[in-house]
């Protein structure tokens, strides 16, 4: 249950319970008041009743032994005490008074019709008056409740923007007021700025080390080519070149993160794309087709990501390694133990790699294959085979 339904059944059971608990406090409190009064009227019709069965009048008020008294109350009075009974007859509803003379029961009767009939008239008022307060209530706390729903979708939306990347969202003039949920809107802001403010630093200072190590690293390199022939030579510059990779992958990754990297697109027919991308990589890889297609998409982006998820698959995962095109979907499969729950849940991080078992890695080829994805308008996922192994999956954008 939403936390708007929640509000509203909690505040229509509340003002249902207060107003039934009202009404039937006003119609015990009338009740009383009409048979108070009417008992008052009976004694009172009693006491001169008994004044004139005193004074031996011809046509007294009350009656002597009537039959139609009810038997609780003759019994009172023939017991020699003077009391007092609503009771119903054929007659209708009626206030009795009796009390004992000499010959037997003297007793009036006084006419409850009208009281009941003013009780259930202000019965009907109650009813609608706790009708229409219930029916205020609740669409008050209906409307209440929608506010604070719409505020907290708001927030919970921009918080979802953050988690997403948009770490510039900021929601605090979408939420107004200046309550518990503006607080909450407040705090997502101040958690949207650090965090932005971190991804800032961190982004500039790859981008910063990358640039300084550029200059150093290609006199490095230059050195390398120099020293003699021979295996620690080699050893050397290989080294040097795996770090030279490092460096023009650290400087990738700043560019994509400053969002100013732009497409080149063109028309391309999409088996020979892959199979120019699995020649250029040089590694062993299982091709499959299902239906081809002509795109139009960015071909050097399109290198990079299948290839580095081609290379990854080989460095992290194990033979066979399969790509399958079908249509505009590409699918890149390796039959080892399959990404980390991490990569998963949160997808590629860089320096991460999160799985001993799948190798060691810098974490930047899925990070990078991601980031040019993002450029071509492409949707990259990743996901483990039911049967076992590592399965990424790459849709590219309609024409």
């Amino acid at each position: 249950m939403t936390l708007r339904r929640q509000i509203a059944t909690a505040v229509a059971a509340i003002s249902v319970l207060v107003a039934v608990a009202v009404g039937l406090l006003v119609h015990q409190a009338m009740i009383r008041q009409h048979v108070d009064q009417a008992r008052a009227s009976a004694l009172t019709a009693l006491n001169s009743a008994l004044t004139d069965y005193g004074r031996n009048l011809d046509n007294p008020v009350g009656a002597l032994d009537d039959p139609a008294l009810p038997a609780r109350l003759h019994d009172l009075a023939a017991a020699g005490r003077q009391g007092s009974l609503l009771a119903t007859d054929r007659q209708g509803e009626s206030m009795w008074a009796a009390a004992p003379v000499q010959g037997g029961v003297l007793s009036v009767r006084v006419d409850f019709t009208q009281d009941r009939q003013a009780i259930a008239d202000l019965d009907r008022i109650i009813l609608l008056t706790v009708i229409a307060a219930v029916f205020t209530t609740v669409l008050a706390g209906v409307l209440v409740a929608d506010r604070i729903s719409r505020r907290l979708r708001t927030a919970a939306t921009a918080a979802r923007g953050i988690a997403a990347g948009g770490t510039d969202t900021r929601i605090g003039e979408l939420v107004d007021g200046k309550d518990e949920v503006a607080d909450l809107a407040a705090a997502v802001d101040l958690m949207s700025r650090t965090l932005h403010r971190r991804l800032a630093d961190e982004q500039r200072f790859t981008a910063d080390v990358a640039h300084e190590l550029r200059t150093p690293l290609t006199g490095l390199v230059t050195a390398a080519e120099l020293l003699p022939p021979g295996r620690p030579t080699q050893l050397v510059q290989n080294r040097v070149q795996a770090l030279r990779a490092l460096v023009e992958d650290l400087l990738e990754v700043s560019r994509l993160d400053a969002d100013v990297e732009s497409p080149d697109i063109s028309a391309v027919p999409l088996e020979r794309a892959v199979r120019r991308t699995v020649t250029l990589t040089g590694l062993d890889v299982e091709i499959g087709i299902t239906s081809d297609q002509e795109v139009r998409t960015d071909l050097r982006r399109l290198d990079r990501i299948l290839g580095n998820l081609l290379l990854n698959a080989h460095r992290h995962g194990a033979g066979p390694v399969e790509l399958h095109v079908d249509g505009r979907r590409i699918t890149v499969r390796d039959h080892g133990p399959g990404y980390p729950d991490d990569l998963l849940d949160h997808g590629p991080q860089r320096f991460r790699t999160n799985a001993p078992e799948r190798g060691r890695g810098h974490g930047l080829g899925l990070t990078i294959a991601t980031g040019h994805t993002r450029v071509i308008g492409a949707t990259l996922t990743f996901a483990n085979h039911p049967t076992g192994g590592a399965l990424a999956t790459l849709t590219l954008p309609p024409d």
